[in-house]
């Protein structure tokens, strides 16, 4: 048999909490990555581990006689990995991260700075570019984890969690604040300068499929390579344009902006954190790594 550690640590904490997603929540991984383990033990060992139900799962007469000798060697295996990274500590540790803007601004900021204060001698690295770019980043190696704004596709073995969601508005400068007073349907757009990023980002294709779903054509006026650029673009009532909510606050407050209501809702996005849950990681990135995880979207079993 050729069952690794790996599968036995998820069968254990599997057992332990006889739930699939708190299993998941420990192992800093999502429920399908821990079922498709437990599908790749039982598979490997010829036997069923496990019996589902309404209120979680519970061992079957196999599963428990492996449990009894899993258990303990898992057990002394983690309070050795306990008791090594304490000797190593996170001093003169490094974190490489890579994160788009809306990520930055919605999320990975003030975790970050949340993270520098309780550890003030990690070094941490930010690689900063549009969510393809993150992830190229991030699969090549040259930064452990991404951060991404929903919509994005990835293959096995990479696995991304839903951090934390956030909504878009439009807005708009000066030139277009009459337009607050009344909320606008999506086809009367056509009739106002439209900013927005180019088709080859991911935000485009968020922005087309609200615009088909609703019988639409995208077509921005303004196009732009980089996100920094659209606030400028609005606040020079140059063009509307579609932002998240959080990157325009104080620009709003500010009179700089103003949002413009509209009839159709625009589907919220989701933070992500991406990453190869094969790669080994050092003391200081797991320790980010369970802060980040803390921020995850509420799950169901």
């Amino acid at each position: 048999m050729n069952a690794s550690f790996d599968y036995y640590k998820v069968f254990y904490y599997v057992a332990k909490y006889s739930n699939f997603t708190k299993a998941a929540n420990v192992l800093l991984s999502s429920q399908p990555s821990v079922t498709r383990s437990i599908q790749n033990l039982e598979s490997e060992l010829g036997c069923r581990l496990f019996i589902r139900s309404r209120h979680g799962v519970t061992l079957t007469p196999e599963g428990k006689l492996l449990y009894r000798y899993v258990a303990p060697a898992c057990e002394r295996i983690l309070r050795g990995e306990e008791e090594l990274g304490l000797s190593l500590g996170l001093h003169g540790g490094s974190v490489s991260i890579g994160a788009t803007e809306t990520a930055l601004h919605c999320l990975l900021l003030d975790l970050l700075t949340r993270f520098q204060k309780e550890h003030p001698d990690v070094k941490i690295r930010i690689s900063n570019g549009p969510s393809a770019q993150v992830l190229s980043d991030m699969k090549e190696g040259r930064t452990d984890l991404a951060v991404i704004p929903t919509p994005f596709q990835i293959e096995k073995p990479y696995v991304s969690v839903r951090l934390r969601p956030f909504k878009s508005v439009l807005v708009g400068g000066p030139r277009f604040a009459h337009l607050c007073s009344t909320p606008m349907r999506l086809p009367d757009l056509k009739q106002y300068p439209l900013a927005g990023l180019s088709g080859s980002t991911m935000s485009y294709r968020f922005y087309e499929d609200f615009f088909a779903a609703h019988g639409l054509t995208l077509h921005y006026d303004i196009e732009m390579a980089n996100a920094d650029l659209l606030l400028p673009v609005a606040m020079h009532d140059l063009g509307l344009a579609f932002v998240p909510e959080r990157l325009v606050a104080d620009a709003l407050e500010q009179k700089k902006l103003f949002s413009i209501p509209l009839v159709e809702e625009i589907p919220l996005r989701h933070v992500c954190l991406v990453r190869d849950p094969g790669r080994p990681l050092g003391a200081a990135t797991r320790c980010l790594l369970e802060l980040l995880m803390k921020e995850r979207a509420p799950q169901t079993e």
